[in-house]
């Protein structure tokens, strides 16, 4: 073989053959996967259609979906559990208009977000969804840990409306903040006396999760980032690059409460990383002090004058309380 062709060309050739293999592999999953979608929307519409047409057909009630479920499974077989049933007439409900329907997330996905009763939320999760490529998994647990909710409680009715309908931008470094970050994946049972490094080692063994919380654009760069200042060494605790605000992201962890040295702290890790560590196109570095508590108004004072890189926010180990967040959601919206 080696004597027939040259082994650089014949590698081009595995390559070129497997690259329009993959393309075609995928293009065919997504085209099964919008048949899929169209299939169930239509037949959604069709029951909603027949439901609503005259009182004779209303008759049927509660009994309907019950009936198709079992006489379709009898004449095609698997695909038509009730409960498959009931979720593609609430399908169309959801989706009157099928040009709403993306064909970039699978019906599994749209299982997830039918479970949303909120429009908002559900509008929220589905562009969100479409934007960072999320899986079920991923959705899931973006959902189970209230990001709209979160991102959304500090902003006001516009900015919400907009939150909703085009999933979150990120233009500034304010808009990769949250606060809180939800640690849960981390299993540290509330009353524990963890320390400052188990946490961190805790995080570096759940870093896919973390990424996860952090959201889009995070790229892992270590862990105890060594600064040498004065013939002393400081450490950053984690060190990202975030690959659309093109900076470095800095995190300082803070068992308890964050204090005004830590905002000193990371003040000066942001000088030095704008000085020492940026090359040629890098923004400025961003800071976030995460702990477990924060006083706003002395961390107001302790910003002041300092840069607007800077951020400090809390962490939880348990799930927010989601009916909290949706009430403060709704004042918001209903202010006029």
């Amino acid at each position: 073989m080696a004597e027939l062709v040259n082994q650089s060309e014949y590698q081009n050739l595995i390559g070129s053959i497997s690259t329009i293999y993959e393309e075609g592999r995928s293009k065919a999953i997504q085209a099964v996967n919008a048949g899929l979608l169209d299939t169930y929307w239509q037949i959604g519409r069709h029951i909603v259609e027949f439901e609503q047409e005259g009182v004779e057909r209303a008759r049927y009630g509660s009994d309907l979906l019950p009936k198709l479920s079992k006489d379709l499974s009898m004449l095609n077989g698997k695909g038509f559990s009730l409960s498959n049933i009931k979720r593609m007439r609430q399908f169309y409900i959801a989706y009157p208009k099928g040009a709403t329907v993306s064909h970039l997330l699978g019906w599994s996905h749209y299982v997830e977000l039918l479970k949303l009763e909120n429009h908002l939320e559900r509008s929220f999760y589905q562009q969100q969804g479409i934007n960072e490529r999320w899986s079920v998994r991923e959705l899931k647990r973006q959902i189970n840990t209230s990001l709209f909710l979160r991102l959304a409680s500090s902003k006001n009715k516009e900015a919400i409306i907009a939150l909703a309908g085009q999933g979150q931008k990120i233009l500034h470094p304010n808009d990769i903040i949250r606060d809180p970050y939800i640690l849960d994946f981390l299993k540290i049972p509330e009353p524990y006396h963890y320390t400052e490094s188990e946490l961190e080692k805790r995080i570096i063994e759940n870093l896919q999760h973390f990424l996860l919380e952090l959201g889009k654009g995070f790229a892992f760069v270590g862990r105890q980032y060594r600064i040498t200042l004065g013939n002393r060494h400081h450490y950053v605790d984690l060190v990202f690059y975030h690959r659309i605000l093109k900076c470095f992201v800095l995190i300082d962890l803070k068992r308890e409460e964050a204090g005004y040295e830590d905002v000193g702290q990371m003040n000066m890790y942001l000088g030095y990383f704008e000085n020492e560590e940026n090359t040629e196109g890098d923004n400025p570095p961003i800071g976030i002090v995460l702990a477990k508590q924060k006083d706003d108004l002395l961390i107001q004072y302790a910003m002041h004058n300092v840069s607007s890189q800077l951020f400090v926010s809390k962490y939880q180990l348990y799930l927010p309380n989601k009916e909290e967040l949706r009430a403060l959601i709704e004042e918001q919206l209903n202010d006029n």
